[in-house]
């Protein structure tokens, strides 16, 4: 026997048979579980402009939508871009690329598609020409103000989280002669009826005459909230205008009237990817359906940090507060008349 060579040999298999040649590698099977691919189908119907993710899943449950060339009636269901889809017989659009829009709602229009009442929607004073949108929350029959539209549902969703956080900032009118104490209250946070409401920033800007204004922000959309947390304290609004929404301020907007965003800022302020902002060039759509003649959504207001704060009729701010970039003016009520008509892409 040989000690100290420092070599060593493979070792022989038994019987003179040689050795079994190593197997290629099987690649890992998927984990049972795993998420299945694409996305949902009442998400992809969404994202084309078709319906919000609930009205998709309603659509769905009617037997309107085609997977393949069969009908579904579960929104439990996975797509892919190799799926072919149909609403009612007719291919799905491609996605368009995410679009939205600020819109100054007048008092007296329910913000709904349809009202059981019989009541105007806003969508019935949209411009004719606009795409089939969506509202990012809602306003009351008697509030009026900034309310944000889009094309995407998923920028509607994701707008509307509680997680987003965005402050909304209202000019409101009670009436009453109030003292700041009185509003500590809705700063601490009120339980109402068994709701919590979350604390309020709430800043008394002046008194005219028998009412006060006020300027509030909220990370929250509760129904009627602002009203509410008035009324229990002991004061009634009788005026309340929506000026912001996160960084997207209401500006010089006149009832009815509707500016697009730029493509860059929807993108820039939502976090979105470069390669989905690709919307071709154009109009601005103002009220009554025509072309304003300018380029597509000028972004009204500053970027966030500089929310308004003007009282109306009047050039000023509370103290501490920024300076308004594109001063609220409520009290405009004028802005034209369309012609009256529906919005056939609701």
């Amino acid at each position: 026997m040989l000690y100290g060579t420092g070599m060593s040999k493979t070792p022989a298999s038994p019987k003179g048979k040689p050795a079994p040649k190593s197997q290629p590698r099987k690649a890992p099977a998927k984990p049972q579980g795993a998420a299945p691919e694409g996305d949902r189908i009442a998400k992809v119907l969404s994202r084309a402009g078709i319906a919000s993710r609930r009205e998709a899943e309603r659509m769905i449950a009617e037997g309107r939508v085609s997977v393949n060339g069969k009908k579904i009636d579960s929104p439990a269901l996975n797509v892919t871009a190799a799926d072919r889809i149909s609403v009612d017989g007719q291919p799905l659009p491609e996605a368009e690329a995410p679009r939205m829009w600020l819109y100054y709602k007048p008092i007296g229009l329910v913000t709904s598609n349809s009202d059981e009442k019989g009541r105007k929607t806003i969508f019935d004073e949209l411009p004719e020409d606009m795409p089939r949108v969506m509202t990012v929350g809602r306003l009351d029959l008697n509030s009026e103000g900034l309310l944000l539209l889009t094309n995407d549902g998923g920028i509607k969703r994701k707008l509307e989280l509680p997680a987003t956080g965005w402050l909304r900032r209202y000019r409101v009118r009670i009436n009453g002669r109030p003292k700041d104490e009185d509003f500590a209250p809705l700063r601490k946070g009120l339980v109402i009826e068994g709701e919590r409401f979350q604390p309020m920033t709430v800043s008394l800007d002046r008194q005219q005459g028998a009412n006060a204004w006020l300027t509030v922000g909220l990370r929250e959309g509760k129904n009627r909230e602002i009203r509410r947390a008035m009324e229990d304290i002991g004061f009634s609004v009788n005026r309340l205008l929506r000026v912001s929404y996160g960084p997207f301020q209401l500006g010089n907007l006149k009832p009815g009237e509707v500016e697009e965003l730029r493509a860059r800022v929807v993108r820039d302020q939502l976090g979105l990817e470069p390669e989905e902002e690709k919307p071709a060039a154009r109009p601005t759509r103002a009220r009554g359906g025509k072309p304003a003649g300018k380029p597509m959504g000028k972004p009204a207001g500053k970027p966030a940090g500089k929310q308004a704060s003007q009282a109306p009729g009047k050039a000023g701010r509370p103290a501490g507060k920024a300076p308004p970039s594109r001063g609220a003016r409520p009290e405009q009520r004028g802005g034209g008349k369309r012609p009256a008509g529906k919005n056939p892409r609701r």
